[in-house]
Formats: structure tokens, sequence, C-alpha cells
């Protein structure tokens, strides 16, 4: 009884500071306590429910029947706006808060909302190693599913929120690209809502061009409610070894080599300053020496990205087996390294072996609630960002990361960019090694300036001939992004399928005035 009457004592008193202090200097000053005490808690909650959900639907053999019911009720829902009068464009009736993107699009508000509750996995077909998901199936349900009845996707992108319409509309990548591809490239099917309110299916073979198009359109050709994708036999565990390198042209040179090697089924790099990285390659296996098993993702473990920096403090290459999906989501309990920036004592031993368990906060819950002061604040004092260059340009664009932003670390991810049809494909007609580099994080140069320092870098991608990741902030004005972007196939599909009048344009969805 008497700890009740503690607790709630310690309760008044923090409310009573919260009402002199004012909720929103607490929300962003102290941000960790408003995560801790009610965020980490309703992200558990969030968890539990969608995967009791998904696991009871699958089960039941009951999501194809509700699929197609799901999917007549979208047409209806087109055929009533047309019936209207097509007044205003239309969107995903998906609230703006729930994606994965850390900006909010202010044409939800303006827009026709079509709602689509489609989150849930149909089929496993083994014999033609496919897997059929509705959009907003995300990625920790996929791999919970496929895991434990001993496949996997190819590529299989980061955080367990992603979903799969996210990665098909915008893109998606992992460390083993290298060898599949993007997201888009594991994918052997879309089906879509398009704006007459038909539906239709599309394959490299069949109505070949919008499947080509529809990947980073961001829902600007039709609605997205299925997917089939390639799935590839699971192993246990990945074998995965570090190496520390020192030097900017050593980390180029070690990278390029390793990621040009197809026996490395993951290759992925971490860069910690100018001249220091720890490079990881690894391969599934079934055995394990069991003294080298780490779990990584338990959550009382390090956080994955301090756990590597520990081979380059010490200045020591090293193995591991990592159970598979440990591996996929090494990153996620930590959100990269975002993380430390919200709670900054979330890697502490106390507090993973306490509270790590909740661990990490829904990112759809950290934009719901962050307000306009803070998200001001995150675009003139934040990055996130993921630029996509050809490996032959690394060298130089990390030196135009470090002097434009100045963030670490940095994440580096290869993949090959084949030469197909679509919105992003080599500069020539083979396929081209590409790299992905992601900056999260508070910028250390004293010139970053949110708008210049970023138009400056996108200008060095656009010169190089790469490309940047649409789910972040895009400073280009419209010229400068079609110059990016090859917009031929798009632009022709817009007028075919008449979505001009349907949909704005993927310029116009993604823009930084199109987001808040």
């Amino acid at each position: 009884m008497d700890s009740v009457v503690y607790l709630g004592g310690l309760v008044v008193l923090f409310l009573l500071w919260v009402k002199v202090k004012g909720l929103e200097y607490v929300i962003i000053h102290q941000r960790w306590i408003f995560v801790c005490l009610f965020l980490l808690p309703l992200s558990v909650i969030f968890d539990i429910y969608y995967y009791l959900r998904a696991w009871v639907i699958f089960n039941m053999c009951s999501a194809p029947k509700l699929h197609d019911q799901r999917v007549r009720d979208i047409q209806r829902q087109v055929l009533e706006w047309k019936k209207e009068g097509s007044k205003t464009y239309m969107c995903t009736g998906r609230p703006g808060w729930l994606t994965v993107s850390l900006r909010v699009g202010k044409y939800k508000k303006t827009h026709k909302n079509i709602m689509i509750n489609l989150m849930d996995i149909l089929e496993v077909d083994t014999k033609r190693q496919v897997v059929r998901v509705e959009p907003l199936a995300n990625m920790g349900q996929v791999t919970a599913l496929l895991n434990s009845i001993g496949w996997t996707l190819p590529v299989l992108p980061e955080l367990d929120d992603l979903t799969v319409g996210g990665l098909v509309m915008g893109t998606g990548i992992e460390s083993s690209s290298h060898i599949y591809g993007l997201f888009q490239h594991i994918c052997v099917a879309y089906e879509l809502v398009l704006a007459d309110g038909s539906l239709v299916r599309c394959t490299a073979e069949e109505n070949s061009e919008l499947f080509y198009a529809v990947p980073w359109s961001c829902g600007t050709l039709g609605f997205l409610v299925a997917a089939e994708i390639r799935i590839i036999p699971a192993r246990r565990y990945v074998r995965l070894r570090y190496e520390p390198v020192s030097g900017l042209e050593k980390i180029c040179q070690k990278f390029s080599s390793e990621s040009a090697n197809k026996k490395n089924q993951f290759v992925e790099g971490l860069v910690y300053s100018r001249d220091q990285a720890v490079i990881m390659t690894g391969v599934m296996t079934e055995e394990a020496e069991s003294d080298k098993i780490n779990s990584i993702g338990h959550y009382y473990k390090p956080w994955f990205y301090k756990h590597v920096e520990s081979y380059l403090r010490a200045n020591r290459s090293g193995v591991e087996y990592i159970p598979l999906r440990h591996y996929y989501h090494r990153h996620t309990r930590s959100i990269f390294w975002e993380l430390q920036d919200i709670i900054p004592f979330g890697n502490h031993p106390a507090f993973r072996y306490l509270f790590g368990w909740m661990v990490p906060p829904k990112i759809s819950l950290l934009k719901l609630t962050q307000g306009e002061t803070i998200r001001k604040l995150y675009e003139q004092h934040h990055v996130v960002q993921d630029m996509l260059v050809p490996m032959k340009h690394l060298e130089q664009s990390i030196s135009a990361f470090h002097n434009d932003i100045n963030v670490y670390p940095l994440w580096l991810c290869p993949f090959v960019l084949p030469s197909q049809p679509g919105m992003v494909h080599p500069k020539g007609n083979e396929d081209e090694l590409y790299v992905d580099i992601g900056a999260y994080g508070e910028p250390s140069s004293k010139q970053f300036e949110a708008q210049a320092s970023m138009r400056q870098l996108e200008k060095f991608v656009r010169e190089v001939h790469g490309f940047q990741m649409l789910y972040a902030d895009v400073y280009m004005n419209r010229e400068e992004f079609w110059e990016m972007f090859d917009g031929s196939l798009y632009q022709k599909l817009r007028e075919q399928l008449n979505c001009k009048e349907a949909f704005p344009e993927v310029y116009d969805k993604i823009c930084k005035s199109a987001r808040h």
C-alpha cells in the first residue's frame, strides 16, 4: 500500500511540474520522459495487436476472402469519386502520421481520402517461391511468418514498421541488395485499382510498362492492393565478419571489392568518421560455433551500431553467428542510431535490462506527438537522408557528405541497379553497382543550414547520376527533380491511364512544400 501511495505522489508531482513548465516545453526539452512514460507502452500495445491479428487471420485462411471484399470496396469509393465529378485528387486514407517518413503530407487534408484496409499476408506459395501480400503488411509481420516456415525475402528492409506498399511505391534496400537489387526488383507482380475503378494486374510480361512505372511513383498511378514478392529458403544464422578499416581510400576500396563479391550474401558498412569504418560481410548458414552466437536482437543486448563500434575501438576483426531474424532487424531497436537523440541513456545496461523490451517507440507515434515546434527544430538541426550514388563515386560522395553536413555514423549499403525502364536506372545500358549512403542525426558542420546545405548535396547527387530516397526532405525544384529522375515512362502512363485528374504528380506529393 505504501508503495502505491509513493508512486501516486510521484505521478502527482510530475503532473504539477508539467503544468508549471508547459507540455510543449517538456516534449521538446525532456522528450525522453514523454517517450518512456507514454509512447513506449503504447508502442507495445500496437505491436501485440497487429501481430495477433495477422497470425489469427492468416491461420484461419480468411485473408483471401476478406481481400476480395475490401478491393471491391476500394473500387466502389473510386467510382463514387468519379460520380461526384472528380473534384479533387485522390489519395489513400491512411493518416500521414502512420507512415515511416518523418514528415506528414499536407495533401491528406485537401484530397479525397480512399480508405484502404489491407494489411494481411494472403498466401505463401513455396512451389512458385512467391508470397502474396497486401500493401499495409509490414516487414515485422512478413519476417515473423516467413522465417517460421523456413523462408525469407531476398531483400528485407531493416525497420519492422516499413510496409510493402511504402517499399513498392517508394523504395527499399538491405545488405543483400548487391545481389538482388532494390525491393522493387524482387517483386514479380502488382495489383492496382486505377483511376477509372478497374482492377489491373501487371508483371514484367503483362502490362509491363505499368509494372516498371509503379516503383517510386508514390501512389500517383493507382492504388496498390496486392503484391507478389519472391521468397528464398532461409537458414538459421548469418555468419557475420566485422573488419575495421582506416583511411578513406582503403574504406572505399574494401567496401567496393566486398560488394562486388557475390559470395557475400550480405555487405554493409558503418562509417564512424571520415577515415574510420567497419565493413561487415555475411552468409547464411545452418550451423554455428556455439561460443560465437550473438542474439543481437534481444532487448537487453547493446544497440547494434554500438556493438559494431567496439570492433573499431579495439582495432580487431571478428566473426559472429547472428540468428537470421535478429540480423534482419539489427538496427530496429535503436532506429539505426536515431534513438540516442531521443533517449540519450537508452543504451545503458540498466535501461536495456529494465525497459529495453519496450524499445523502439513507434515512429508514427513520435510523429503524432512531436508538434510544429519540434518539426521546425528537427528540420533545422537534424538530417535524415538516403542518397543512392554509383559505387565508383563513393569516395567523392563521402567527402561531399562530410563537407556539407558532417553527420556520423554513415550507413553504407551496396545494391545493383538493373538497366530497366522506370524512374530509376543507370546512365548506361548495363547494370551498375550503386551504394546507399544513409545520414541520420545532428549535423556537426558549422556551416550547416538545412535548405542551402541539402540543396548543395542534392546538386552533387544529380551530377554523379545518383538518386535521393523520396521519404526524406526534398528541396529540389520540379526541373531539378526531373533532371535526377527519368519521367518519360511515368508521364506516358499518367496520360494513358487518365491519372492527371485523379492523382497529383509525384513531385507535388514529395516536395518540401507538400509536407510539414
